[in-house]
């Protein structure tokens, strides 16, 4: 059975930065993506980040040049740096894996979810 478990979460002052992490158990493969998503005003959740197999990228606008998605593949384990946080930034963050190819931003194409870690950024 896969399971995502994400930690890392936090509160922290707006300019500060926060490292999230997403252990992946039960779930090894050569051809998949993972990415982190959050829920967004008018939509049920965006995409922020995501990472395929061949380390191709694909960042929301709002965080491109904020945001990396570093993934330890010996660890099975996707991290979600973030810098220069702003209050916007405020929302729980899921982790999602999906078998496949292509960096997609899509929540619609993700099969496994995790359950969440809160990040909240203070002005």
């Amino acid at each position: 059975q896969v399971q995502l478990v994400e930690s890392g979460g936090g509160s922290v002052q707006a300019g500060g930065s926060l490292r999230l992490s997403c252990g992946a158990f039960g779930y090894t493969s050569s051809n998949d993506v993972m990415g982190w998503f959050r829920p967004a005003p008018g939509k049920e959740r965006e995409g922020v980040a995501s990472i395929d197999s061949d380390g191709r990228i694909s960042y929301a606008d709002s965080v491109k040049g904020r945001f990396t998605i570093p993934k330890d593949n010996a660890k099975n384990t996707l991290y979600l740096q973030m810098n220069s946080l702003k209050p916007e930034d405020t929302a729980m963050y899921y982790c999602a894996a999906r078998y496949g190819w292509a960096p997609l931003l899509l929540p619609r194409e993700y099969k496994y979810w995790g359950q969440g870690t809160q990040v909240t950024v203070s002005s």
